[in-house]
């Protein structure tokens, strides 16, 4: 066995595991041409991620990644609410005050930002313009904790949404009436 893997203790290990079902998740939610259907996915990844978390000791990550479960849950059903919208911007900003211990809480803290104006405000490409750099805040993060998997994760979820992007684009130009959430 390498000897990264037999120097983990326990809970680095289920830190690294957790970062590997969330990758799973991930890939499969934005491979997905259907916002619906990538919202449910990443709900299940962001439960992945919020225990991966939780096991590296990252707080203000761990708490934040609970308020996107919240969050798309809400944006799925007040999507362009803007009363929701600040509610949600507000409680992100009073968690991540709660909890923060270092200078680089602030790439959870943007990634919550970005991803709750991208879910509660856009759809489609734009959505996932979004996300990608959403995603790129949580990679950051992943480094800085030393998650493996959840590095592994924010990369494939770059990677698979610019190809989504690139699929969405080319069914927008041969059907011009399709749209996402169809």
């Amino acid at each position: 066995m390498p000897e990264f893997m037999t120097s983990l203790s326990l809970t680095d290990s289920l830190g690294q595991l957790f970062g590997l079902v969330a990758l799973a998740f991930c890939i499969a939610g934005f491979a997905n041409k259907n916002d619906d259907r990538l919202m449910v996915l990443l709900i299940s990844a962001n439960v992945a991620f919020a225990l991966m978390f939780a096991f590296f000791e990252s707080w203000t990550a761990a708490a934040l990644t609970v308020l996107v479960i919240v969050r798309i849950a809400l944006a799925r059903k007040y999507q362009g609410n803007w009363a929701i919208l600040a509610a949600m911007l507000t409680v992100n900003a009073l968690v991540a005050w709660a909890t923060w211990r270092t200078a680089t809480d602030v790439f959870p803290l943007a990634a919550a930002v970005l991803g709750t104006i991208g879910m509660f405000l856009l759809r489609g490409i734009p959505l996932r313009i979004v996300l990608g750099l959403a995603a790129f805040c949580w990679m950051l993060n992943n480094i800085v904790i030393g998650s493996v998997g959840g590095t592994l994760a924010e990369g494939m979820v770059l990677v698979t949404n610019i190809i989504t992007i690139i699929r969405l684009y080319q069914l927008q130009k041969k059907y011009p009436d399709f749209r996402p959430g169809d």
